[in-house]
């Protein structure tokens, strides 16, 4: 038992290093966003280029036909167009009409800037990241090719009062060869999605063909902050096609290959920790998905391989317009948390960002659970504490199997002693002999540990669903916990949970080996250090967890004992 206690134990130890390893790969610490959108009208870089593959496209007859598309920026910016809703504040360069800026009002950047709201799109060259989308067509210079057209607005401030439900900006641009192209974007209040829409007339006398291109480029630059223990966020790419619901196009793999993939439906997204951008096209027809790298330089024209400029993006079919005629074709663009009630309502499958990993069907039903009891408590801290007795309670009686096992082999270890000193070192003969002890006792060795080799799953999950959920993104607790999402600044929560695996410990059978014994006592000193700068919300569980442990243990190894001190007397 001795043995397969410490494999277990050990086991524990390997787990939780490789969830902090797992933590690492995945999760980048949070970094100092940028300032919030201005009115600047400097161009975000000069050598943005966002480039696709050849579009196969289907049209009405089902034939097939092949074009390029590109979306370039231009040399010189247009004019910003500012717009801001209750939930977000946008700069649209007319420029292309793309959106250059974008920063959330309902998620500061930290708790000690209320003011400063979390930036996602932005111009700096040195974190680039924007959102484009085009008519693209072959049919000469006078179309909005390439992203290049210079849209004219009726006003470059727009403000959602109070008392209004939606919000839209027109963006209007007309050729000379009487091409008139309305682009629309559609804000709803409370919403992160938001509506692109052309309106495209032909005025000329020769039919149109053109496809829309919607794209999400960024400068690799994942934020680093020194320091042993990281919380790392999966930073890059990711699409949504009909072969995969999820899949991660990471900058790596864009480095050595251009994506090529047509299907029905899907989404292409830009993801970070708590946050993503995602163009999602019309679900019924077909698109063309791609990516393209391209070689990153700094302001003084220095190239840094390691950074890069990635982009994701859609491609829709061909568009063709007679003369005369007017089309009007879509799409969405989310840019917000990773909330799933939110993704959902913008296309299928994009909850799946937020990545609960191999466990995810637990993990729902966790966070399920807590947010359930949120709305009850009102605090995030508590939803925690409360679903944690849940979970215990759930275990009770597998628990209690566990510490009964526990409490028969605590009883049997001046038994084993004796028999160890009986037979020396004749290893064959003892183990013969503790086994026709544990068999006359009717003790099981192995009790104490299934049990809780079942509730690792469960801990699993839930440690995903506490470092995915963007709800506990500065959610506070109580006294000195402001933040559920980062570590405790005075490591109050670890050091508790290190004391309770401490008695734990000691209300374990111990271990006839010296050796052995030392080794356990020495598990709450690792785990306490392994746990110092995970976030305070997972620490809590742990804490609470673990003491709720101790209290069972001690509870039915009490009761335990004053059955068999009955039978005694009785025999």
């Amino acid at each position: 038992m001795d043995s397969k206690r410490i494999f277990l134990y050990a086991a524990l130890i390997i787990l939780g290093f490789a969830l902090w390893r797992a933590w690492q790969t995945d999760y980048p610490p949070q970094h100092t966003p940028l300032t919030s959108p201005t009115a600047s009208s400097q161009a975000a870089s000069d050598d943005v280029t966002t480039q696709g593959a050849s579009v196969t496209s289907k049209t009405a007859s089902g034939d097939t036909d092949g074009a390029k598309a590109a979306l370039t920026q231009s040399d010189k910016a247009g004019e910003l167009i500012q717009v801001h809703t209750d939930v977000l504040n946008i700069a649209i360069d007319t420029r292309g009409g793309r959106i250059v800026e974008a920063s959330l009002p309902k998620y500061p950047q930290a708790l000690d800037t209320p003011n400063k709201p979390y930036v996602l799109f932005n111009q700096d060259p040195n974190n680039l990241y924007l959102a484009k989308s085009a008519l693209v067509s072959q049919q000469g210079p006078d179309s909005p090719n390439n992203g290049q057209a210079l849209f004219k607005a009726e006003k470059t401030s727009y403000h959602m009062s109070p008392d209004e439900k939606q919000l839209v900006v027109n963006l209007h641009w007309q050729g000379q060869d009487g091409l008139d192209v309305v682009k629309s974007y559609t804000f709803e209040r409370g919403s992160y999605d938001i509506k692109v829409d052309y309106k495209v007339t032909n005025n000329s006398s020769k039919v149109w063909q053109g496809h829309t291109v919607n794209a999400i480029t960024r400068v690799n630059n994942p934020p680093t902050v020194p320091g042993m223990f990281q919380v790392h966020a999966y930073f890059g790419a990711s699409i949504s096609t009909a072969d995969k619901p999820y899949e991660k196009i990471k900058f790596k793999a864009m480095d050595e290959k251009n994506l090529s993939v047509n299907s029905q439906g899907g989404w292409a997204a830009m993801q970070e920790h708590y946050f993503l951008s995602a163009w999602a096209p019309n679900q019924d027809q077909e698109n063309h998905f791609f990516s393209h790298a391209k070689e990153y330089k700094d302001p003084n024209g220095n190239t840094d391989p390691s950074k890069n400029l990635y982009t994701i993006g859609v491609a829709g079919p061909q568009l063709t317009i007679q003369p005369g005629a007017t089309l009007t074709t879509g799409s969405q663009l989310y840019v917000g948390p990773e909330i799933a009630e939110y993704l959902n309502a913008v296309a299928p499958n994009l909850k799946l960002t937020i990545d609960y990993g191999w466990l995810w069907f637990i993990s729902q039903i966790i966070f399920w659970l807590m947010q359930k009891i949120y709305l009850v408590v009102g605090n995030w801290g508590w939803s925690i504490v409360l679903v944690t007795v849940l979970i215990k309670g759930l275990f009770y009686k597998l628990s209690a199997k566990s510490y009964k096992s526990m409490a028969n082999m605590r009883n049997l270890t001046p038994k084993i002693q004796a028999l160890k000193e009986r037979f020396g070192d004749d290893r064959e003969k003892l183990s013969r002999a503790t086994m026709e002890l544990y068999k006359k006792e009717k003790v099981n060795p192995l009790g104490g540990c299934l049990p809780i080799l079942v509730q690792i799953p469960v801990f699993i999950a839930l440690y995903w669903v506490l470092i995915e959920s963007v709800q506990l993104r500065q959610a506070p607790f109580i006294l000195w916990i402001h933040d559920l999402s980062v570590k405790d600044p005075y490591y109050i929560l670890p050091i508790l949970f290190g004391l309770t695996m401490l008695v734990q410990q000691k209300l374990n059978p111990p271990p006839p080996d010296p050796t052995q014994a030392k080794l356990m006592m020495f598990l709450p000193v690792m785990m306490t250090f392994i746990f110092l700068n995970f976030p305070a919300g997972l620490v809590l569980y742990m804490f609470v967890n673990s003491a709720m442990s101790v209290l069972q243990q001690w509870l039915i190894m009490r009761s335990h004992g004053k059955t068999v001190a009955k039978k005694c007397r009785a025999s």
